[in-house]
């Protein structure tokens, strides 16, 4: 039986365990992670009823398990799976008309080599992606621009030094994990990137076509969890600009406690410096090792007010109110049944839209969609 609080779950959509979930208007489009991987899209417009009305599909060994939309396109990512998937449909990113959202319409695809694109920000013209390229090792940031959205044109790019593999940079990372650039997130002239292993790098893209360092910061391995996304709150709190770190609880570099968020205050963007963390109560949490995809995956890009949605894999979704930044605190929770097969949730996505709905998604199973007071 679900448990909530200050939440209500308004429908169930049972479809693939999904990667990411993303409203434009009162249409919710899915990306899958599992089997049968690709893109579904739901008219929401009741929400207590969601009905599927279009669905693609990739060949086996690649998933689409992000998607953004905005201006009438959407974008997926093709990722290959593991070391399976046939090659020569290749990685990258595909752009869709969805004007009419029931038939999504294949405009074009970039490609950048290898395993693919992971996630990105969109925002109507410009793609900010986290891809594989040709010559280098891991996944950088590069910058698309889809004024034409059936010609892809990069327009900027950048990467921790020594990845450029191909341009001759010595590698230093021979016993560290390798740099992996997850998901750049945009605001204003400022790119805020995660980099897994090797933390948080903010960018100055006041001139798209080169991306200059403003600051770092790694975390790693004093804790040993990635670095997930970093969200920028567009208004200051408190007096200060702040910016949500979250880190993912995978990949753990030793047997650790549970992933928790961070709270930095970006104030001077060139000493991100952290003055909070928010980690869900519970009897488990007592400090010693615990199973991976227990703890904090990823909050919501989208957000209401001062209060940012979270999907924190076994513990559901959870409502974090940082109006205080010095004092994060839970507002609301909803923990999904546990989906057949499983022993616990597993929440993958989280976001929002106009009507302030929820959509949570699950790796294993389906779509919440749920109601709040918590706004």
């Amino acid at each position: 039986m679900a448990r909530s609080r200050n939440t209500e779950l308004l429908s169930h959509i049972d479809c693939p365990g999904g990667g990411q979930v993303w409203v434009d208007g009162t249409t919710l489009y899915v990306g899958h992670m599992r089997a049968p991987t690709g893109t579904s899209v739901y008219d929401v417009s009741d929400p207590k009823s969601p009905r599927q009305i279009a669905r693609l599909d990739l060949p086996p060994g690649w998933h689409s398990h992000k998607v953004r939309v905005a201006n009438g396109l959407m974008l997926v990512n093709h990722e290959r799976q593991g070391q399976a998937g046939d090659p020569a449909f290749g990685g990258g990113l595909a752009v869709y008309d969805v004007s009419r959202p029931a038939e999504p319409r294949l405009l074009s695809k970039w490609s950048g080599g290898g395993r693919g694109v992971h996630r990105f920000d969109f925002d109507g013209r410009h793609a900010y992606i986290s891809p594989t390229v040709e010559g280098y090792i891991g996944n950088i940031v590069v910058i698309l621009d889809l004024a034409d959205p059936a010609n892809p044109k990069e327009v900027g790019r950048w990467w921790v030094e020594g990845q450029w593999q191909a341009g001759g940079e010595e590698y230093p990372w021979g016993e560290w994990p390798q740099p992996r650039c997850h998901h750049p997130l945009r605001q204003g002239d400022r790119l805020y990137v995660s980099y897994w292993h090797h933390g948080l790098f903010i960018l100055d893209i006041s001139e798209l076509s080169s991306p200059k360092l403003v600051s770092a910061v790694n975390t790693s391995p004093v804790f040993p969890h990635p670095t997930h996304t970093c969200l920028p709150i567009p208004e200051t709190l408190k007096g200060r600009r702040v910016m949500v770190v979250a880190d993912e609880d995978v990949a753990k570099l030793w047997p650790a406690a549970p992933a928790f968020t961070w709270i930095y205050d970006i104030t001077e963007e060139r000493l991100p410096t952290p003055i909070a963390t928010f980690q869900v109560e519970g009897p488990e949490f007592d400090g010693s090792p615990q199973e991976p995809m227990t703890g904090c995956h990823q909050p919501s890009e989208r957000f209401a007010g001062t209060v940012i949605p979270f999907a924190w894999f076994a513990q559901g979704l959870r409502l974090v109110d940082i109006r205080d930044p010095f004092r994060p605190v839970e507002v609301g929770h909803f923990l999904p049944d546990v989906p057949p097969g499983a022993d616990r949730p597993s929440s993958n996505d989280v976001t929002i839209d106009e009507r302030g709905l929820v959509y949570l998604v699950d790796r294993i199973h389906g779509v919440d969609i749920i109601e709040t007071t918590a706004f």
